[in-house]
C-alpha cells in the first residue's frame, strides 16, 4: 500500500514544527537578538520616562564611560513603545523638576563617599516613596555604609559596603538563571569586566532576587586587605565555602518600588555584548514597572561608530540633558 501526505497536512505538519523549535534544527528558539522578540512588547498605558543620571570623567578611555553608557542605553529605551528617557550628563541636574513624573532613575555614576545622592538622601527617598524604580550600575552601587547604605538597602536591596564588598577585575562564567523577568532571553555567557562582588543584602536577602551570580577565581582576591580590595568575609565566602557571588540584582519594597543593581559596566565594550545589554534594559522596564517580553527586551547590537560616539575622550558636549526619542 503506498502512503501520501497531501500539501496541506505536509504544510499544518511544518508548520508546527517550526513553532515547536523555533524554526531550528537543533530545537531550542533563539532568544539571541532576534527579531521574533520585538512583537512582545506590550506598550504600557501611560507612558513611563526613564531618567539616567551620567556622572562626569574620572577613567582613562574606555572605562567609566558613563555619559556614552546611558546614551546608549537611553537610545534604546526610547525605542520601546510607550517608553521615553533623558539622560542628565555631568552629574546631578541643575533643574531636579527632570525628576518629576519618572517611572524610574538610573544612577551610572562614580560612588562612594562623592555619590551625588549622599547630600540629598531625604528629598530622593521623598521620590523612593512614590514608588519610582531606582537602578544603580557599576561605581553606582557603592555608597557610605550608615545612613546612606541602609538607603540602598531599603530602595535596591544590596550596595558595595567598604570593607566587605570587593572590586576586582576578573572573568565571570555565568551558567544559570532564576525564573524572574529581569533574566528572560539571557543565555549562558562569560565576560571579563570589574565585577564588584560580596555585596551587602537585605538580611536573609529578603526582597532580593540575584540575577547574574558566579564564582570567583582565587585570583580575584591575590590583592592584600583593604577597602575594596579584600577582608576575612570574602575570603571565608569565596575560597572556604565556595560561594557564588551575585553581582546583579533586583528586589521589591515592602510599601511599593522596585530596584535593581549591576555591578558591571567599568569596561564600556561590555554594552557590545547582548546578554549584559538585555540584561540591564530587562531591569530598567522591570523597575519602572513595564512589562519585560518572553524573550527580553530587544536591542541592536551597538556598532564601533555609536561605541565611539559621547566618550568622554571627545569633550563636553553643547548641553547636559538629552531626550530619547
Amino acid at each position: 500500500m503506498k502512503w501520501t501526505l497531501q500539501l496541506p497536512v505536509l504544510f499544518l505538519f511544518a508548520a508546527t514544527a517550526y513553532v515547536l523549535f523555533g524554526g531550528q534544527a537543533g530545537g531550542e528558539p533563539d532568544l539571541q537578538n532576534s527579531d521574533v522578540q520585538k512583537p512582545d512588547l506590550q506598550e504600557p498605558s501611560t507612558t513611563k520616562k526613564i531618567v539616567f543620571i551620567a556622572g562626569g570623567r574620572s577613567h582613562a578611555n574606555g572605562s567609566h564611560e558613563h555619559r556614552a553608557g546611558c546614551m546608549l542605553l537611553a537610545k534604546r529605551i526610547g525605542a520601546l513603545p510607550g517608553y521615553n528617557a533623558v539622560v542628565v550628563t555631568e552629574g546631578w541636574p541643575e533643574d531636579e523638576t527632570v525628576f518629576e513624573g519618572a517611572s524610574a532613575v538610573i544612577f551610572y555614576t562614580d560612588g562612594g563617599g562623592g555619590h551625588y545622592v549622599n547630600k540629598r538622601l531625604d528629598s530622593f527617598d521623598a521620590l523612593m516613596k512614590k514608588g519610582v524604580g531606582l537602578g544603580t550600575v557599576h561605581y553606582g552601587v557603592e555608597v557610605p555604609k550608615g545612613r546612606a547604605g541602609n538607603k540602598f538597602l531599603e530602595w535596591t536591596g544590596g550596595y558595595f559596603e567598604t570593607d566587605w564588598s570587593v572590586n576586582p577585575v576578573w572573568t565571570a562564567n555565568f551558567e544559570s538563571f532564576p525564573k524572574h523577568p529581569v533574566a528572560h532571553g539571557l543565555k549562558p555567557f562569560e565576560i571579563h569586566d570589574e565585577w564588584y562582588y560580596h555585596m551587602r543584602f537585605r538580611k536573609k536577602m529578603e526582597g532580593v532576587t540575584p540575577i547574574l551570580s558566579a564564582l570567583p577565581g582565587a585570583d580575584s582576591l591575590k590583592r592584600k586587605d583593604g577597602s575594596h580590595s579584600g577582608n576575612p568575609g570574602v575570603r571565608a565566602a569565596v575560597l572556604q565555602r565556595k560561594e557564588k557571588q551575585h553581582v546583579a540584582w533586583v528586589a521589591t519594597r515592602p510599601k511599593g518600588g522596585r530596584g535593581f543593581g549591576f555591578t558591571g559596566g567599568h569596561f564600556h565594550h561590555v554594552w557590545q555584548n547582548d546578554n549584559v545589554r538585555r540584561m540591564v534594559l530587562n531591569g530598567i522596564v522591570w523597575i519602572a514597572g513595564g512589562e519585560v517580553p518572553t524573550g527580553g527586551v530587544f536591542s541592536d547590537t551597538p556598532d564601533d561608530k555609536e561605541m565611539d560616539a559621547n566618550q568622554d575622550k571627545h569633550g563636553k558636549l553643547d548641553k547636559r540633558v538629552f531626550t530619547y526619542p
